[in-house]
C-alpha cells in the first residue's frame, strides 16, 4: 500500500492568512463580556447606532416578497446597481453607468474582488501604511506582493507622490489609495489626491480606491473622489464602497466595486461562480439606503465629530501619548511608545501588543495595537461607541498607565 504524498493539510495560501486583527480583539472583548466582565471595546470599526427605520422596514416588507425568495442576478439587482451609480454621482460627482457596478458581500467582499481582478502573480501593490488589515491578505492572495511605503504622524499619516515615486518599480501593477484612512483617520486634501492620481495616470498604474467612509469626515476637512478630479484615471481605477459605515449597516454585508466594463465584466464572472448573488433582503435595504436623504448620516457624522474630539483630548492628556485629531472615519490613532518598557501590574509592556493584553486583562479596555496596520507603537481607538462608555473607557486606560 502506497503512502500518501507528503502535502499539508491545509493549502499553503490559506495557511498564509493571518487571523483578521480587529476582529480577535473584538472576539476577545466580547468573550470577556460574556462571562460577566465589564469590558469596554474599542477594537471594531462598528457604528453603535442602529440601522434607520426606513431600510429596516424596506427590508422587513421584502421578506415577504417571493420574488426576494429565489436567485437574482449575480451582478446585483439592476435596481440597486442603477441607484448606486445615481448615488456615486450625487456624493462624489464620479459618473458610472450601472453596467460598471457589481454588488458584493460588503466592503470587504469588494476589496478582495478588486485585487483578485487586477493581480496577477508578482505584480506589485503600493501600500501606504498604516493600513487596515486586511489589504495585504487580499493582495497576497490574489497572487500579487505588497510594497509598504510608511508614513507618520508628521506628515498626518499621508503619502507623498515623491514616496510613491521611489517605490515604483517595473512590477507596479497597482497603487491602494484610502481616504478618510482607517485606521489614521487622515484625510487628503483635494490637490494631494489629484497630484496622486496624475502621478498614477502618467505611469499607467491602477488605483484601487477605498472610499467605505466618504460621509464621515470632520471640520473643514472634505472627501475627494479621485477619478472625479482625475477624469483620465477612470480607466485605470476602481471604486470600492458599501453600506457598512455610513447607515450603520455593518451587519447586512452589502457593498459594491465600479470599474471600467473589461473589469467588472471578470469580476461579475468570478463571482458568478464564487458567491452568486448577495442577499435580496440585504440588497433590498441597501437600495432604500442609496436612494434616501442623507439626514440620518448627518446626524451620525455629527455625533462621530464630538466623540472623536472627547477621545482626542483624553489620549492627549495622557503622558507617553501623542494624538492628531482625526479628520475622518470614527478612528484616534495615538502613539504610545512613550508607554512602553513599562511594568504593570507585574506585567511588562515590551510592544504595543503587549499594552493591548494587559490593557484589556487589567483595565478590561479593548483596543486593536499598530502591529496590526502595519505601524508598531501606535494604537487604534474607535469612537463608534457612546460618549459615557469612551470617557469611562480612555478614564480606565489612563490610570492604568500614569
Amino acid at each position: 500500500m502506497t503512502s500518501p504524498a507528503k502535502h499539508g493539510r491545509v493549502s499553503a495560501r490559506l495557511a498564509a492568512i493571518a487571523e483578521s486583527a480587529t476582529l480577535a480583539v473584538d472576539a476577545k472583548a466580547k468573550a470577556l463580556k460574556a462571562k460577566g466582565e465589564n469590558v469596554i471595546g474599542f477594537g471594531a470599526g462598528e457604528p453603535d447606532f442602529p440601522t434607520p427605520a426606513h431600510i429596516v422596514e424596506a427590508a422587513a416588507k421584502a421578506c415577504y416578497d417571493v420574488k426576494n425568495h429565489r436567485y437574482t442576478p449575480a451582478a446585483g439587482l439592476p435596481e440597486l446597481r442603477e441607484a448606486i451609480a445615481v448615488k456615486t454621482l450625487r456624493d462624489s460627482g464620479f459618473t458610472c453607468k450601472a453596467s460598471q457596478v457589481m454588488v458584493t458581500n460588503g466592503g470587504k467582499h469588494a476589496v478582495f474582488v478588486a485585487f483578485a481582478a487586477l493581480c496577477d502573480p508578482g505584480d506589485e501593490v503600493i501600500c501606504p501604511a498604516p493600513f487596515w488589515t486586511t489589504y495585504p491578505e487580499a493582495i497576497t492572495l490574489a497572487g500579487g506582493v505588497p510594497v509598504v511605503v510608511d508614513t507618520t504622524e508628521e506628515t498626518g499619516f499621508r503619502v507623498t507622490v515623491e514616496q510613491l515615486e521611489r517605490a515604483r518599480t517595473p512590477r507596479t501593477k497597482v497603487l491602494l489609495f484610502v481616504s478618510p484612512d482607517n485606521p489614521s483617520g487622515s484625510v487628503y486634501p483635494p490637490e494631494e489626491v489629484a497630484a496622486i492620481g496624475k502621478w498614477a495616470v502618467e505611469h499607467g498604474i491602477w488605483v484601487i480606491t477605498d472610499e467605505i467612509y466618504e460621509h464621515l469626515t470632520y471640520g473643514k476637512h472634505q472627501f475627494s473622489s479621485m477619478p472625479t478630479l482625475v477624469p483620465e484615471i477612470a480607466n485605470q481605477c476602481v471604486i470600492v464602497n458599501g453600506v457598512a459605515k455610513t447607515y450603520a449597516m455593518t451587519g447586512w454585508r452589502v457593498g459594491w466595486m465600479i470599474g471600467p466594463d473589461d473589469v467588472m465584466k471578470a469580476a461579475i464572472n468570478f463571482q458568478s461562480h464564487s458567491t452568486s448573488n448577495v442577499s435580496n433582503v440585504a440588497q433590498i435595504a441597501a437600495l432604500a439606503a442609496v436612494s434616501g436623504d442623507l439626514e440620518a448620516v448627518k446626524m451620525m457624522r455629527t455625533a462621530f465629530e464630538r466623540r472623536g474630539k472627547t477621545m482626542h483630548k483624553m489620549l492627549s492628556d495622557i503622558a507617553g501619548v501623542t494624538c492628531l485629531e482625526p479628520e475622518g472615519a470614527f478612528y484616534c490613532f495615538p502613539q504610545v511608545r512613550g508607554l512602553l518598557g513599562r511594568t504593570y501590574g507585574g506585567v511588562t509592556a515590551h510592544t504595543t501588543l503587549d499594552l493591548a493584553d494587559i490593557v484589556l486583562d487589567q483595565a478590561k479596555v479593548a483596543f486593536v495595537p499598530g502591529e496590526a496596520f502595519c505601524a508598531p507603537g501606535y494604537a487604534r481607538f474607535s469612537f463608534a461607541l457612546g460618549d459615557d462608555d469612551i470617557v469611562e473607557g480612555i478614564s480606565r486606560f489612563a490610570n492604568l498607565v500614569k
